[in-house]
């Protein structure tokens, strides 16, 4: 199915001590360089948006540009919050999208195939998110104390792209305007309006670049593939 990616990179980088952490070098190109190669390898992303602060918008076309991304269909610009800022980049993808894709630009080491499979399972629930499950032991701690322990098969940590069939995504931002809403989580949405989410799992890989040590680590993945 026809899917718009929208990818989000418009931080303040605050946990980087101020450096853009999309702009960091990866490989053979950067953070963000890593993130639109592997979209660009899914055949069924048919265009590419890309959410940004202003100032970084010519150096990520540059850097498309040189590594031949060519379904780069334009930018949008950061909003005050994430939600924000996805919608923004929602009045930039193609009016023909069947489905869109949101993803962190931040999660340079996403596998295509795993891309695609959730495609594959919006697809068929109306949405799905990309995930793994949770490898330690979880507690729920109030006031210093542990409340409880959640039963550890059932809980994943959830990575991107989530993807969802595009009437279903409007209307959920519909809704969440409606009723003043800002949820952090595109999953959010589409649970306040009553849909159930599948959960594709992907690989441990698909971490998202936050401090400073994390750049380290996904050299070191990258090293291994």
């Amino acid at each position: 199915m026809n899917t718009s990616a929208i990818i989000v990179c418009a931080g303040n980088s605050s946990r980087m001590q101020g450096v853009n952490k999309i702009l960091l070098p990866l490989g053979k190109t950067n953070v963000i360089g890593c993130t639109l190669t592997a979209f660009q390898k899914c055949e069924s992303i048919t265009d590419i948006v890309v959410v940004c602060r202003s100032q970084d918008e010519e150096e990520i076309r540059k850097m498309a540009d040189s590594l031949g991304i060519t379904k780069l269909h334009g930018f949008a610009q950061g909003g005050s919050t994430r939600q924000q800022s996805v919608i923004n980049g929602l009045r930039k993808i193609s009016p023909d999208t069947e489905m869109i894709a949101v993803h962190d630009g931040a999660r340079p080491l996403v596998n295509p195939a795993h891309i695609e499979k959730t495609i594959k399972d919006a697809s068929v629930f109306g949405g799905a998110v990309l995930g793994v499950p949770v490898k330690d032991t979880i507690k729920i701690v109030h006031d210093g104390l542990i409340e409880d322990t959640p039963h550890r098969p059932s809980l994943y940590i959830t990575q991107t792209p989530q993807v969802f069939k595009r009437r279903l995504y409007f209307e959920g931002v519909d809704f969440a305007l409606e009723h003043e809403l800002d949820f952090t989580d595109d999953c959010q949405l589409m649970e306040a309006i009553g849909v159930k989410v599948c959960m594709t799992t992907g690989d441990y890989k698909n971490i998202k670049i936050t401090t400073p040590e994390d750049i380290k680590i996904a050299q070191l993945l990258l090293q291994e593939d």
